[in-house]
């Protein structure tokens, strides 16, 4: 199993203990990686995953919710919520990993994770965030072209 792989699965159990918990995201890690071994890579990609993810969870969860129609924030398991928060983080922070890559590894934390509809609800969830977000960066790309333009 790869670096990555393994350090999105610890950063979604970090995230879920972090939301059982109520406890600061340094906190809840602290205790997560005194009681696990894993190589120094992981621990550092999970903790940069888990933290960017906690720190944003404001902004990701309103992106969640309007995405998620019918279903309200509140009304997801903790296990599915931190799969999408790691999920969208991801597609808003690691511009180096691409979006199917970011969207396949949310599903198979899914799979892994949670009950047996989850991958495709994660699946559908992400793809609408990865569209809406595509939709935004070209809107201002044209934009900020269209203002380079009229300032000539």
């Amino acid at each position: 199993m790869g670096i990555r792989h393994r350090g999105r699965e610890r950063a979604v159990q970090i995230l879920y203990e972090w939301a059982l918990t109520g406890r600061s995201i340094e906190r809840v890690m602290e205790g997560f990686w005194r009681a696990r071994e894993e190589p120094e890579p992981v621990r550092v990609f999970a903790g940069q995953l888990a933290t960017g993810t906690a720190e944003q969870s404001e902004s990701i969860d309103a992106l969640i919710d309007r995405q998620a129609v019918n279903w309200r924030l509140e009304r997801l398991s903790n296990v599915d919520r931190g799969i999408l928060r790691l999920g969208v983080y991801e597609l808003l922070n690691e511009k180096d990993t691409p979006a199917a890559v970011v969207i396949d590894e949310a599903i198979e934390l899914a799979k892994r994770f949670s009950g047996e509809g989850a991958g495709p609800f994660v699946n559908g969830i992400l793809d609408g965030i990865r569209r809406r977000l595509e939709r935004s960066e070209n809107e201002g790309e044209s934009g900020s072209q269209t203002n380079e333009v009229e300032a000539q």
